[in-house]
């Protein structure tokens, strides 16, 4: 498609503006939804137009048939996010609610879109690198305008996303893997007619929900050994060996499937991490939270990073706080990976590393701890327990000074040695501390701090480790306690935007097309905040007017 011949107007129609901009003649629960598509009207959609060279680099500019106008589309998408509609009822409410009709800045005689337009966009977007535009864009303005500074304290945390599939235990995803791409070659007439067995068993047949186990597990042994059968019969051939549908089934096979001496296959006992769990979205993979006995899932994962304001809240003024990241990740990813991806994701932006970041756990560890000492912003949250040996004292009980390679124990007593000791693979460096016998068999506390079988104690530290044990005495302070309520905030962000906007359900399939729901989710939960603050702002001033028009 080329780029629309001509643009919107830069003004919404002042005939729907009229019937909307009269607060006192609508009724109350319809005239906020009002106000809200006027702020829309007069403040976003220009914001939006701002990008829309952006947006062209995504068309061409003078082949094919022109476009529906790519402005419009990005805010169609972001008014679906705010109202959580779904493709066809966003088409028809931008052909007969007249308030979508204000918003978009459509003119009477202005037809709209056809719904399958938005998943072309959706398209364009992705293989434009532009998924993160609306937010972006959003995020911008509220920086400009002073909602949120470039650098800021916030707190952050991660939450899981399903992705949009069925679940498949192994045996049907193989089959599964197998039929897909059997009945592709078939719809371009490239189906070898050797193959015509497995069309039969994979296609035309199905599992029997009544077998046993046995015939069940006759049926995995089966299907590896088409599955390996497939791949060598196709690796010379190259029309079929290109195909994504045949990568995919040589991906199956080798997570689920090993090759024994004298040929003969195996199930594996276990898939490894990121194994295919459902050919029609291989990028969902599984994972869980040890934590909590419910949190177990396939898809993906989330990471939402937003502000903290210092000052409280009076009763029923609406947050300050607006979310400053929302990146996605493949599921089995580390909250450390995520958090360096905020980082990241944040400086592209144009904001700097948050001064203060409030987290659980997941995200602190001794690296992350120097990392943030080192560029002059602070990491608040609790440091990891060392390991629990038991009945005898932790590596807590002990005053541990890593830079002198000496420690103290409970009793008082300096070590008699400190080695250290780095990994050749990795260079990893520790430092095993321990205590003469002597010293240890004439120690009172012996039996608290030396196992069962050892004749002295000894213990493994990293070298990072006086940053650990400096946060673990902190954490035991009450000021620290008050200061990390700053965190639980986040909780119930997270909450909004599951029960407000879907976060925790995939709309569309694969990592990308995920990443730009969950960054049009941010765009919407940011612009709603933004319409509330400026409504009590503009009520507890006293005045009348409709807070929503300040463009």
């Amino acid at each position: 498609m080329s780029l629309p011949r001509s643009m919107p107007p830069a003004d919404p129609d002042p005939a729907l503006v009229a019937l909307f901009d009269q607060p006192h003649r609508i009724p109350k629960a319809v005239g906020r939804q009002a106000e809200f598509f006027l702020f829309f009207a007069r403040t976003v959609f220009p914001l939006l137009e701002h990008y829309r060279e952006r947006l062209a680099a995504v068309y061409t500019p003078d082949n094919g048939r022109p476009a529906w106008d790519p402005v419009r589309l990005l805010g169609v998408l972001v008014l679906q996010f705010v109202l959580r509609v779904a493709d066809r009822q966003a088409a028809e409410l931008g052909q007969y609610d007249q308030r979508w009709r204000l918003a978009l800045h459509l003119r009477p005689d202005e037809p709209t879109f056809d719904p399958s337009l938005l998943t072309v966009f959706r398209n364009r977007l992705v293989e434009g690198a532009q998924e993160a535009l609306a937010f972006a864009a959003v995020l911008d303005y509220l920086v400009e305008h002073g909602w949120v500074p470039k650098r800021s304290r916030q707190r952050l945390d991660s939450t899981h996303v399903r992705g949009l599939l069925s679940l498949m235990n192994r045996l049907e995803c193989g089959r599964e893997t197998i039929r897909l791409l059997l009945e592709e070659l078939e719809a371009d007439g490239t189906f070898p007619e050797a193959w015509a067995p497995y069309w039969e068993r994979y296609v035309e047949s199905k599992l029997d929900p009544r077998a046993q186990a046995p015939a069940l597990e006759a049926k995995s042994v089966q299907a590896g050994r088409d599955l390996l059968a497939i791949w060598k019969h196709a690796a010379g051939c190259w029309d079929i060996a290109a195909r994504d549908a045949f990568v995919l089934l040589q991906r199956v096979f080798l997570e689920n499937y090993t090759l024994e001496a004298g040929g003969q296959v195996q199930k594996t006992r276990a898939q490894p991490t990121g194994a295919v769990r459902n050919p029609h979205e291989p990028q969902a993979q599984w994972s869980s939270k040890s934590t909590t006995r419910d949190k177990a899932w396939e898809g993906y994962k989330a990471q939402v990073a937003e502000t903290v304001q210092d000052q409280p809240r009076e009763p029923g003024e609406p947050t300050a706080n607006f979310l400053a990241a929302l990146e996605t990740q493949n599921a089995p990813a580390s909250e450390k990976s995520g958090m360096a991806q905020v980082f990241q994701a944040q400086r592209t932006m144009g904001l700097e590393a948050p001064s203060a970041l409030y987290v659980d756990g997941a995200y602190v560890c001794s690296e992350a701890l120097k990392d943030a000492r080192d560029e002059g912003r602070e990491l608040r949250g609790p440091a990891p327990a060392s390991p629990d040996r038991g009945k005898v004292f932790t590596v807590e009980a002990f005053d541990v000074h890593v830079e002198e390679r000496y420690a103290l124990c409970p009793n008082g007593q300096r070590s008699s040695n400190c080695s250290r000791l780095e990994e050749q693979s990795t260079g990893k460096v520790v430092f095993r501390i321990e205590w003469s016998k002597t010293v240890c068999a004439a120690c009172p506390l012996q039996a608290q701090c030396v196992s069962a079988g050892q004749d002295h104690r000894t213990f493994v530290v990293g070298e990072l480790h006086s940053l650990l044990q400096e946060r673990r005495r902190e954490m035991q302070t009450e000021a620290f306690k008050q200061d990390m309520h700053k965190r639980n905030g986040i909780e119930g962000t997270q909450s909004e935007l599951v029960r407000g906007y879907g976060l925790r359900q995939a709309r569309y399939r694969g990592f990308a097309k995920v990443r730009l729901q969950n960054y049009l989710i941010g765009a919407a939960c940011n612009l709603r905040r933004l319409f509330r603050r400026i409504q009590w702002l503009t009520e507890q001033a006293g005045t009348h007017a409709a807070p929503a028009l300040a463009a």
